[in-house]
């Protein structure tokens, strides 16, 4: 059999052999025609800019009639918007199309300039003469299958449409190509593989990348919640930091740690987030992590079936009948959550109750700090230096209001100036901080504060 031919027509020709019926578009087991108005958009902005569309694959009968094997709905879109009266959509992203625009100069001469046409709401008879152009001249490329009756085009047909769209969380994924690998990343840890409940459908259908995203968003910016993934993924792309998927994978090697089959299932696709954002939030109150484990399992067990929300509602009665993307119905579920896990950690008598909340509220030193993780035998005087140290480096930071240099920040910013002068590093320290200060995660435990600064820190001194 002969190998497949090339043949590149132009698209203002290629549709009209379409429309005379030379290439036709209507074999017998070919799909009705299912593209939303998002697709043609897209579809006709990769023609207006010269961007790549995959060859049609069209199969020859032996009267040379070509019949579209694999490209119909491109064909059909293209068609809508040359003949058809197609609008472009609103919702268009990157609507602005650059052209080179015909200009009579003074001396008569045609000259070109470079021109932007927004194409939104406009139909091809809309579009200045240039552009019409450059739609009609775009180079379509097919692909032919010589020697074809009705039954090898159906078999080409079921081979090249062989394969599974894009669901909604892969589409939206798209979006945050910023992070995209770092996403992944996140994904293959060992906490998604083995201390959750995710079935092998949410592994390979974009589940876990969406279950990411929302925690980021719940952990960082909920304030700008949005309900569709698309939306969530533009946001995250736009507005993300490196330290918030640094925090995250920290949260989740510690949870990797403790997590315990018994109470794997709360991380399901519908709840990980909320119990991952409800993580983030027990981080700042510096008690062992084997304390959440065991607020979870109370929960588990006794918590879930306890009406304690304003409502009087149970945990999974809340947002009944509404989606549970809300952005009410998930404050509501987090306040529940922290209220319940906040009465938890202080069961044991009054007495044992004010000594934790004294524990949580009670500020962590620079000695504290750095003895549990550098140096024991630090002393007074050490402390003494390297808060006269610290206010000499802050001077490189200009915005004296910065958070880095808050009072609340003070014993992580000391404890790492200590590290610094102990590695004679300080010098590199007053450079590095303007620019991790103008990205830095919210401050949390100045524990975990310190050790995220310190890790930052080494990356740069590497360089």
């Amino acid at each position: 059999m002969a190998r497949p031919r090339k043949q590149t027509y132009t698209l203002d020709m290629y549709l009209k052999k379409n429309k005379k019926g030379d290439i036709d578009n209507n074999a017998d087991v070919q799909r009705n025609f299912a593209w939303n108005n998002e697709q043609i958009n897209e579809l006709i902005v990769t023609v207006l800019t010269d961007d790549y569309i995959p060859p049609i694959i069209l199969g020859e009968e032996a009267d040379s009639k070509l019949r579209i094997v694999d490209g119909g709905c491109r064909t059909a879109a293209l068609r809508k918007f040359r003949e058809g009266n197609y609008k472009i959509t609103s919702s268009i992203e990157n609507s602005l199309i650059p052209y080179k625009k015909k200009v009579v100069g003074r001396n008569g001469k045609t000259v070109y300039e470079d021109g932007l046409f927004d194409i939104k709401n406009k139909t091809y008879a809309k579009l200045p003469e240039e552009l019409k152009e450059k739609f009609d001249e775009y180079q379509i490329e097919t692909v032919i299958h010589e020697c074809c009756d009705s039954g090898r085009i159906s078999g080409y047909i079921k081979r090249y449409n062989n394969h599974v769209a894009m669901n909604t969380d892969q589409r939206a994924f798209t979006y945050i190509d910023r992070y995209a690998g770092r996403i992944r990343q996140i994904s293959e840890s060992r906490f998604f593989l083995e201390c959750s409940n995710y079935s092998e459908r949410d592994k390979t259908k974009g589940g876990i990348e969406r279950i990411i995203v929302e925690t980021l968003m719940c952990m960082n910016h909920f304030e700008n919640w949005k309900k569709q993934p698309k939306a969530l993924c533009q946001y995250l792309n736009d507005n993300a930091k490196e330290e918030e998927f640094a925090l995250l994978t920290q949260h989740l090697q510690r949870l990797e740690k403790i997590i315990t089959a018994d109470i794997k299932d709360i991380f399901n696709k519908k709840d990980s987030f909320l119990f991952l954002t409800l993580f983030d939030k027990f981080s700042g109150l510096g008690m062992e992590d084997i304390r959440f484990v065991e607020f979870l399992r109370t929960f588990q067990k006794n918590l879930r079936a306890v009406r304690r929300n304003r409502k009087g509602l149970l945990f999974d009665e809340i947002g009944r009948g509404l989606s549970t993307k809300d952005r009410p119905v998930i404050a509501d579920k987090l306040e529940m959550l922290e209220g319940l896990m906040l009465e938890y950690l202080h069961i044991g008598g009054s007495d044992k109750s004010a000594g934790l909340k004294a524990q949580q509220t009670r500020t962590v030193t620079p000695k504290e700090i750095l003895a549990e993780y550098e140096d024991e035998e630090v002393t007074d005087e050490d402390i003494e230096l390297y808060e006269i140290i610290a206010n000499d480096i802050s001077e490189a930071i200009e915005d004296i209001d910065s958070g880095l240099l808050s009072d609340e920040n003070r014993p992580s910013f000391v404890a790492l100036v200590g590290y610094a002068v102990r590695e004679d590093t300080e010098g590199l320290l007053k450079k590095w901080l303007p620019g991790f200060e103008k990205k830095r995660p919210p401050i949390r435990s100045q524990k975990q504060n310190y050790l995220y600064m310190k890790k930052a820190f080494e990356q740069f001194a590497a360089q």
